[in-house]
């Protein structure tokens, strides 16, 4: 069985990018361009790891991963963060929000 991978960027070249990239290593991967669609992507998919951005237009990924966090579908999918910014604080806030990760020193 194939993971499937939801990857939520606004950016077209960073989605093209993990979609080349991912289906490259064998998983199957849907995309969002925000995330708005990313969370009703992920309502209606079977994703098996989350990949999202934080700035976005619509809902931030911050919000994106509160929104899975909270609902009743696979509350419990890793959610990675991909982005630009760097920083203890978006860190703690992402980790606070739900995402999946471990601070390292």
């Amino acid at each position: 069985m194939t993971a499937h991978i939801l990857a939520i960027d606004d950016s077209r070249t960073i989605r093209t990018l993990l979609t080349v990239a991912l289906e490259n290593a064998g998983f199957r991967v849907t995309t969002a361009v925000d995330g708005v669609e990313g969370v009703a992507k992920f309502q209606e998919t079977d994703a098996d790891l989350v990949i999202t951005d934080v700035n976005m237009p619509n809902k931030d990924g911050f919000g994106v991963i509160e929104d899975i966090r909270q609902g009743s579908i696979n509350k419990a999918v890793p959610v990675l963060v991909l982005t630009t910014e760097s920083g203890a604080a978006l860190k703690e806030r992402a980790r606070a929000a739900g995402a999946t990760g471990r601070q390292t020193v």
